[in-house]
């Protein structure tokens, strides 16, 4: 007998002594996936978990603030299962969900806010559009004032993804319809179009044209969007980053401080009259004074006016999650 057949022989020998414990091998794995299964089911019925919405409202600069809310919910390890938003909150809440960490945003802001738009923007404020970068071009006529498409080309290459359906978290986007005058939630297809359209503020940025609409700040229609997700998410996180102005000493506005002030009115109204209808879980209001709308080079200043919204927001949301976890488990107690 050739050595090739003997060692066919003795390795098939061997295979088959070993298919018994092969076969215990293989039903104590299955075993094991089966308990491990019925641990995880069993952990998320004595442990359920809320599904948790955030919406980001309309704030012009004040809307940085939101940076240090989503910090929060990610050093509390919480996973947001929706999120809209409003003008800039659509713009920092698409970043978000396109994986980005608040800590993340945080730093692209400080590098690219900072350093790129500091000079330009305070000569606009001031007065002196003529000489701001070509990021935000002047682009008189057209329904705008100046053009957003540096902006929009930048937010292309850093979220990455061209489509809501490409997110890691669902994500609606409110615009209004100019001339309906009614409320669009944007929720699927173009991305940037959609935050394109969320964030022309009258006035300031060209309306955008988009599915046969031409759309407008969603901010003008429903600066904070918490609606749109009451019947989505257990609990609702509602951030209204609208802001506060002090009146000056000749209580006479400029140009800017008119357009923008008056568009806070107009928001504010509607959250009033929006809040005695219906109510998020958490409504967190933060107190940014004096930020005007364009002053993105302010960053700083925004985030330290918002520690004490951040941190009620972390008192709060714990508290609301046993709110929501001894109601269910009272609920399925009666069942």
């Amino acid at each position: 007998m050739s050595e090739n057949v003997c060692s066919r022989r003795t390795f098939l020998g061997l295979m088959a002594a070993s298919l018994p414990g092969l076969s215990m091998f293989r039903g104590t794995v299955a075993a094991m996936a089966g308990e491990k299964k019925q641990q995880a089911e069993t952990a998320r019925l004595t442990n359920p978990q809320p599904s948790i919405g955030i919406a980001l409202g309309a704030g012009g600069a004040n809307g940085l603030a939101h940076i240090l809310m989503l910090e929060a919910l990610d050093d509390m390890g919480i996973q947001v299962a929706h999120i809209a938003g409003s003008s800039i909150g659509a713009i920092i809440g698409s970043l978000y969900a396109a994986g980005m960490s608040g800590k993340e945003i945080r730093g692209l802001v400080e590098q690219f806010v900072l350093s790129e738009w500091e000079e330009p923007l305070t000569k606009l404020v001031e007065g002196n559009a003529f000489q701001w970068i070509d990021f935000v071009e002047i682009e008189l006529g057209n329904g705008g004032l100046v053009s957003a498409d540096g902006f929009l080309a930048f937010m292309s290459d850093t979220l990455k993804k061209r489509s809501f359906e490409e997110l890691d978290i669902s994500l609606r986007i409110v615009a209004a319809d100019l001339w309906k005058r009614e409320q669009v939630v944007l929720a699927s297809g173009d991305l940037i179009s959609a935050i394109n359209a969320s964030m022309a503020i009258p006035g300031v940025f060209e309306p955008v044209q988009r599915e046969g609409r031409v759309l407008i700040d969603g901010g003008t229609c429903n600066p904070v969007p918490y609606d749109l997700l009451m019947d989505l998410c257990d609990i609702v996180i509602a951030v209204d980053v609208i802001g506060e102005r002090t009146q000056p000493a000749s209580g006479l506005p400029g140009y800017f401080e008119t357009v923008f002030n008056s568009i806070k009115v107009m928001q504010t109204a509607v959250m009033n009259e929006k809040r005695q209808q219906q109510k998020p879980a958490i409504y967190i209001s933060v107190p940014v004074v004096d930020i005007r709308a364009l002053e993105f080079y302010r960053a700083q200043e925004v985030f330290e006016q918002s520690m004490p919204a951040r941190n009620s927001l972390k008192q709060q949301l714990p508290q609301a999650i046993e709110k929501w976890k001894s109601a269910t488990a009272r609920s399925t107690e009666d069942q």
